[in-house]
């Protein structure tokens, strides 16, 4: 029983993160070892549990992703499934230690250019440089990591959003919950046929992870734009010092 109410407040806990900002796998992850699943398994099994509370938060972001250029969106998808399967495919031929020697910085790096927007745009502008509003290598390249390694994706896809000129955080929220779904949708699909996961453990956190999507973007929605702003770097920190201990 405790094992049960372990997974699914992990997994309800997750969904309200992912929805603010990403991150919830550091929750999902570390509570799926600790009932005793084997790292790679869990590591499987919760990209499987996160990833349909990436749709019900999209779900709870819908009017602000209606509002969104539909073409561009729909080719934001194209370009989010083809870096997902790379990234899980890449996960299935090599190991973890490289990758996670670049991830801290990488996490860091993302996590720095959302909490200096405006800083780096106007940057951008004076010297004449300009990051193009869904463009097709900086998306595929975040993409590949989401497929690779899921963690702190919400982050990195707010900082690439950030670099495109968005201002909304709720329709940043929309489109970052609605591009990991389809990212983790694809990696997932890769994982499952691999034979990696486990099954009864993924199914219980999901569920609760659907629940906790819906509840995170209902929160914020509610929460004033600066709180949200605050959430996001203080996770983003946070994770970033924790891949950095892990190295």
């Amino acid at each position: 029983m405790f094992d049960i109410l372990l997974i699914l407040a992990a997994g309800f806990g997750a969904g309200i993160i992912n929805a603010l900002a990403g991150g919830g796998t550091f929750l999902t992850f570390p509570a799926l070892v600790f009932i005793g699943i084997p790292p790679v398994a869990a590591n499987a099994t919760s990209a499987v549990a996160v990833f349909p509370g990436y749709l019900s938060a999209a779900l709870g972001f819908r009017s602000e992703i209606e509002a969104l250029p539909r073409l561009s969106l729909w080719r934001a998808c194209v370009v989010t499934l083809v870096g997902g399967l790379i990234g899980g495919l890449l996960l299935l031929v090599s190991s973890n230690e490289v990758f996670a020697v670049i991830v801290p910085f990488l996490l860091l790096a993302a996590t720095l250019a959302f909490a200096f927007q405006a800083q780096i745009q106007g940057w951008m502008q004076r010297s004449a440089l300009s990051a193009t509003p869904y463009g097709t290598v900086g998306l595929l390249l975040v993409s590949i990591y989401g497929g690779y390694f899921n963690g702190g994706l919400g982050i990195v896809l707010l900082a690439l959003f950030a670099l495109w000129g968005m201002e909304s955080l709720n329709q940043m929220n929309g489109l970052k919950n609605a591009l990991s779904f389809v990212i983790s949708a694809i990696s997932v699909a890769t994982f499952a046929l691999a034979g990696i996961v486990v099954w009864p453990q993924a199914v219980m956190m999901a569920l609760a992870a659907i629940a906790g999507g819906f509840a995170g973007a209902r929160l914020a929605k509610m929460l004033p734009k600066s709180v949200v702003r605050t959430v996001i770097i203080v996770i983003g920190f946070g994770m970033s010092a924790v891949f950095f201990a892990r190295m």
